[in-house]
């Protein structure tokens, strides 16, 4: 017998209590729009509630941290709830671990139109619609796990279509197991395809409004339209009001326009177009392949600022967060093999380097070091074991503080490579007498 048809709203990971971040500065001229970005993307969800002529809102975890968010957070929802309500709107939410359903506070009640999920059970309730019942929503809140415990799911088997909603992921073939015809999840911060996870879909919408540069691309909710045959139609709909992109640039682009900066412009219109009139807070990753390239980048910390200043001010504004340029790992073969300082220099860099590509030992020779055995003052055991030690080279500073110390003593294992190449270009600068152009991060 067919059934009704019905449409909801799926969205989750609201984090009220957390602002943008993978910011240097504030710029002034986006700074209230920043704050409210995160609030306002939550609403939106709530305003296409009440205009879109849904049934029911789901909401899957995350939406904010009650202590964290303050009054000011949970205002939103409430007086959202209570328009819903209002509206004749039934709101189903199963919490998170930043919503943790203990942490609501006891004195402030949830309107009648919304079931917040128990974390020890599941709990199975029917949407009805003139006395017939539409679908199932079946609901647990998390106990504080990131991942999901689809067997603690398991309900009676039902004709009516069914929605599993709860915080977590699991992979697609543990939610086949859960019979649920569509999973309503969250958890993760970018929308996530649980594909083949149930009939009519398993998704995570991810959050409203991305936080940083690991959350790139749209953020939004999704609208899930089902027809009497049980067929699921869902669509994305963004809601974020500032967009992060981390762009990778290549030596062949910078080439083909002969300028980053100008081929930065170029990829700024680009990204403009593309994201319909969003905010974006870029990070560039830069990578050269010949220090003949650094006439083309020019420097880094100056291009910076006129990125900001050119394209930061606009409204809306392409606001550069970070400019990474990766200095070249190859140098022309007649510099390395000059009998002068830079050969040396190159030379003993190229050794340096081969070590922390995992070269044994034995095959990397003395470098840098003198007939003696020793390295600038270290004996060249040191050197052999790869530890790119700085102190030795700052011994007559004794005002160092010991912090600095420290960080000079033993440099990261995931910096060694990133600091060697920045040291390599800007000591073949000075030694060929260069006017030093460098910087890896601005």
């Amino acid at each position: 017998m067919p059934g009704e048809s019905f449409r909801f709203i799926h969205a989750s990971d609201f984090h009220l209590e957390t602002p943008l971040g993978d910011l240097d500065q504030l710029p002034p001229n986006l700074r209230d729009a920043m704050a409210t970005a995160p609030r306002d993307a939550a609403a939106a969800v709530f305003e296409a509630a009440l205009a879109d002529n849904i049934d029911f809102l789901v909401l899957s975890g995350d939406l904010l941290h009650p202590v964290a968010a303050g009054p000011h957070g949970m205002s939103l929802l409430l007086d959202n709830f209570e328009k819903l309500n209002d509206a004749g709107t039934p709101v189903y939410w199963a919490a998170g671990i930043a919503d943790d359903a203990k942490q609501w506070p006891e004195a402030v009640p949830l309107p009648p139109n919304v079931t917040l999920f128990p974390r020890d059970r599941v709990l199975s309730v029917p949407y009805e619609r003139a006395g017939r019942v539409v679908c199932r929503i079946v609901g647990r809140s998390s106990e504080g796990r990131a991942s999901l415990h689809v067997p603690g799911f398991q309900t009676e088997a039902t004709d009516e279509f069914t929605v599993g909603v709860g915080y977590g992921t699991a992979d697609a073939g543990a939610l086949a197991s859960g019979r649920m015809d569509y999973w309503a999840l969250g958890g993760p911060h970018n929308h996530t395809d649980f594909d083949g996870g149930a009939s009519a879909g398993a998704f995570a919408p991810g959050s409203t409004q991305g936080r940083c540069l690991d959350e790139t691309g749209p953020h939004g909710y999704l609208v899930v339209d089902v027809d009497a045959d049980q067929t699921a139609r869902v669509r994305r709909v963004e809601a974020d009001r500032f967009r992060y992109a981390h762009v990778s640039i290549d030596a062949a682009e910078i080439r083909a326009v002969g300028s980053l900066r100008n081929l930065l412009g170029q990829k700024i219109t680009s990204l403009a177009n593309e994201n319909g009139g969003r905010h974006l807070l870029i990070a560039w990753d830069v990578t050269l392949t010949d220090p003949e390239m650094l006439s083309m980048v020019g420097d880094p910390i100056e291009l910076l600022r006129h990125l900001r200043r050119d394209h930061g001010n606009g409204n809306p504004a392409a606001w550069t967060t970070r400019l990474t340029v990766r200095p070249p790992r190859n140098y022309p073969k007649s510099w390395r093999d000059e009998d002068t300082i830079l050969g040396d220099f190159l030379r003993a860099s190229e050794k340096f380097r081969k070590f922390a590509a995992g070269v044994p030992v034995e095959s990397v020779s003395n470098a840098g070091t003198n007939d003696s055995g020793a390295a600038a003052g270290k004996p060249a055991a040191t050197a052999r074991l790869g530890g790119l030690r700085l102190m030795p080279y700052t011994e007559e500073h004794s005002d160092l503080s010991s912090t600095a110390a420290t960080l000079l003593g033993e440099l990261p294992a995931g910096d060694r490579d990133a600091t060697l190449d920045e040291a390599t270009l800007l000591g073949a600068q000075l030694l060929r007498g260069d006017k030093p152009s460098w910087g890896r991060k601005s």
